[in-house]
């Protein structure tokens, strides 16, 4: 197939920026907002709108931007994908470093987010993305540093990036062998993807200095034919092999990608798919937080979560042996289960208690919203 790649080489750094920070909205390995208007917002369209730092003048907690849109993959769901006509640039690793600090210094942002396609081969993208971090070192920046590995680096690119990162992500994307290679054109699984993922989780463990760095991975939710269950069974297995710190989800946006993907003539609409990477983050959420465990969730007969209710209310409706939950004497283990009380709100229940008082109505925790009220239900005050 042809590739159109058109890069302009006129631009100024300013102009660049504008186009490499929006084309980093597609990668979401990082927690990149502190305050609620720094946040992904739902647009009317029913699609998310992220939060990026522009020359403009809009800022956000982090400097989130590509080093290239450049790419010689072609990813079927990515907008970015090599038979995609764009307007491509490129950042000098120098003209990367220089800006960067301006927005720094001027407290405007108080990290960096850096990936980038891929130009040319793995290892020559990363090395221009090492060399942007060395810079950044050099000239004193102390701060957090999030780096993205570009599958298919050699293991000394990756050793390197690791030494210079606050975190580090590599996207696996899609759950399993098969579905990959239906997507992603020019990459192997095992080797570009599965085996790094397992060699940075090996540097962060054998050596000490490494220990500190944050390691996280994404998948795009809806974008083929995967399910909720391959996943959570996915991304369970990640945290458990590799001591993942974070896994996230990103829900396909029509329009993006390839026409013929499955994504693009699902019967779900862009609203399903939002509400679908939300449940998704909460059956995480309760794993890591609330000690359930992965078999313990139930799915639909076609694999996936309940659209119409969280994954705790469903665990739930399916234990009814467990409930109702005592307020006032049973453990913080527990009274997690509880659909609509989270840790904030056990947390009271906690010190409520402290000292032998009891609690007769969840009015006495404070003002209660619709997701307390859900508790109801499923406690006992005696």
């Amino acid at each position: 197939m042809q590739r159109t790649i058109f890069i302009k080489k006129s631009l100024d750094t300013t102009e660049k920026l504008s186009i490499l920070s929006q084309h980093s909205q597609y990668d979401l390995a990082c927690a990149c907002g502190t305050k609620d208007d720094e946040h992904r917002r739902r647009s009317k369209e029913d699609k998310w709108i992220y939060p990026v730092a522009l020359p403009n003048g809009g800022t956000t907690f982090l400097f989130k931007t590509l080093l290239s849109n450049e790419c010689v993959n072609d990813c079927k769901y990515c907008p970015l994908r090599a038979t995609k006509e764009q307007k491509r640039c490129r950042l000098q690793p120098e003209e990367l470093a220089k800006t960067f600090l301006d927005y720094y210094r001027s407290r405007k942002v108080s990290g960096i987010f850096l990936s980038s396609g891929v130009i040319g081969k793995p290892d020559i993208t990363m090395s221009l993305i090492n060399q942007a971090a060395r810079l950044l070192r050099r000239m004193n920046f102390k701060g957090y540093m999030h780096l993205k590995v570009i599958p298919g680096s050699s293991e000394a690119a990756i050793r390197e990036t690791v030494s210079l990162a606050s975190a580090v992500s590599l996207n696996i994307e899609v759950p399993g062998e098969e579905n990959f290679k239906a997507l992603c054109q020019g990459k192997n699984y095992q080797k570009d993807i599965i085996e790094s993922i397992k060699f940075i989780s090996k540097l962060r463990k054998e050596t000490p200095r490494y220990s500190n760095v944050k390691q996280t991975t994404q998948f795009v939710v809806g974008a083929y034919n995967e399910t909720d269950k391959d996943i959570v069974k996915n991304s369970w297995q990640l945290y458990k092999e590799s001591s993942l710190s974070r896994v996230y989800f990103s829900a396909y946006q029509r329009g993006l990608g390839e026409p013929d993907i499955p994504g693009e003539h699902s019967p779900r609409t862009n609203a399903d798919l939002l509400t679908r990477e939300h449940r998704l983050y909460q059956l995480d959420w309760l794993i890591r937080k609330y000690g359930f465990s992965v078999d313990e969730f139930v799915f639909e007969k076609d694999g996936n979560l309940s659209l119409a209710n969280d994954p705790k209310e469903v665990w739930a409706a399916s234990h009814p042996e467990f409930f109702p939950v005592n307020i006032n004497q049973d453990g913080r283990e527990r009274l997690l289960r509880v659909p609509g009380l989270g840790e904030v709100a056990v947390g009271k229940i906690l010190n409520f208690r402290q000292g032998g008082r009891k609690i007769r109505s969840l009015d006495e925790l404070g003002k209660m919203n619709k997701r307390i009220k859900k508790a109801e239900k499923y406690i006992r005050f005696s």
